[in-house]
């Protein structure tokens, strides 16, 4: 356990869950299940036991410090890693794999985003430590692939070389598929859902890394004598001037041969969008998933969540969306939720602050 490491990224915005989440205090900072723990909060809560929490790292935007700060004191500002612009997810884990590295050469990681749902906690700690246990001994990188329970559109997919093994080899990624190839894959029964949850031990990632994106693998490299030290703000700063963008997925995990998959079932979702956080929900015996003041009549199917500070008086929707935070009101079907990275986008013209 004391080799032990987790990386959490905590720097995204998540606009498709416009607009309750915002560039200022995106959704992974909220309380969105109404628990009393913030997404971010419940990601560190469920590593408890499978790591020690000074072995917990998060990655984030240098703006979200002090929400860092304030929502897991018993962080030091060493395990609050900034970033000084957005470059999607491979610098981030670089920059974390390479920092941990720099104190733990036998160090074994895994990495997941803050906004995730996990409604079987204890399932997905014998998951995690089913991969741990394989990634102590071997040099392969591991994700977690979550037993699809429909044809999703919004998730990226895996398959992967069926056999008796635990951990199975994958075969090929597929990002978002149109709907007709998500039936196929539902079909052939050995496609799982990309959770985006990876596990390796520091050896095996620098390998991938040094192989598959050498520039960023340099970068993170030559930052050796500056992590934990006064320096290693400034270098980062440097650093990342130099970094391009790219994913995780596209950047290794596509492109090496030595990655494994473990089927996972533990109740997840990425909360992504508004419809997933429907889908996790409780209803109510109209099917309608509410936060808020509310008077509700003849409605159902559908999700609100407004300030409680005001009463709010619908009649006559069925499978919508209608959310308010923070001076902006959205109300859309939930089968157009797509659209609303489109609404993001124009909002943000007629005024960045709505955004």
């Amino acid at each position: 356990m004391q080799n032990t490491y987790v990386i959490i990224m905590a720097g995204g915005v998540g606009s498709r869950f416009w607009p309750f989440s915002r560039t200022n205090f995106p959704k992974q900072f909220h309380d969105v299940l109404g628990t009393g723990r913030t997404l971010l909060q419940q990601t560190v809560d469920r590593f408890e036991g499978v790591c020690p929490v000074e072995n917990v790292y998060i990655v984030t935007s240098q703006e979200y410090k002090e929400l860092v700060k304030e929502q897991l004191p018993a962080l030091t500002d060493d395990q609050i890693l900034l970033e000084p612009h957005r470059r999607n997810t491979a610098p981030c884990i670089a920059y974390a794999c390479y920092k941990i590295a720099a104190r733990d050469p036998a160090a074994n990681v895994v990495v997941a985003p803050a906004d995730h749902i996990i409604l079987k906690e204890e399932t997905f700690k014998d998951t995690i430590r089913i991969a741990l246990g394989a990634t102590r001994n071997e040099d392969i990188l591991v994700t977690l692939g979550i037993q699809p329970t429909r044809p999703d559109t919004g998730y990226g997919y895996i398959q992967y070389i069926p056999d008796k093994l635990t951990i199975k080899r994958v075969k090929s990624f597929t990002e978002k598929p149109h709907l007709d190839l998500a039936i196929k894959f539902l079909e052939s029964g050995d496609f799982v859902w990309n959770a985006g949850i990876f596990v390796w031990n520091i050896n095996a990632f620098k390998k991938a890394i040094g192989s598959f994106q050498p520039d960023i693998a340099e970068i993170f490299e030559s930052g050796i004598p500056h992590y934990y030290q006064d320096s290693e703000e400034a270098f980062i700063g440097r650093a990342y001037q130099h970094c391009g963008s790219i994913s995780i997925d596209n950047g290794i995990m596509e492109k090496a041969e030595n990655v494994h998959v473990v089927l996972s079932s533990f109740g997840w979702s990425d909360l992504g969008t508004w419809k997933s956080l429907y889908e996790v929900s409780e209803k109510d015996e109209n099917q309608n998933v509410t936060d808020g003041n509310l008077l509700l009549y003849n409605t159902t199917n559908s999700i609100i969540k407004t300030p409680k500070d005001k009463l709010v008086v619908i009649n006559g929707l069925d499978g919508f969306i209608v959310a308010e935070y923070d001076g902006v009101l959205l109300i859309c079907r939930k089968e157009d939720e797509q659209k609303v990275k489109e609404f993001v986008n124009e909002a943000k013209e007629l005024d960045p602050k709505y955004v």
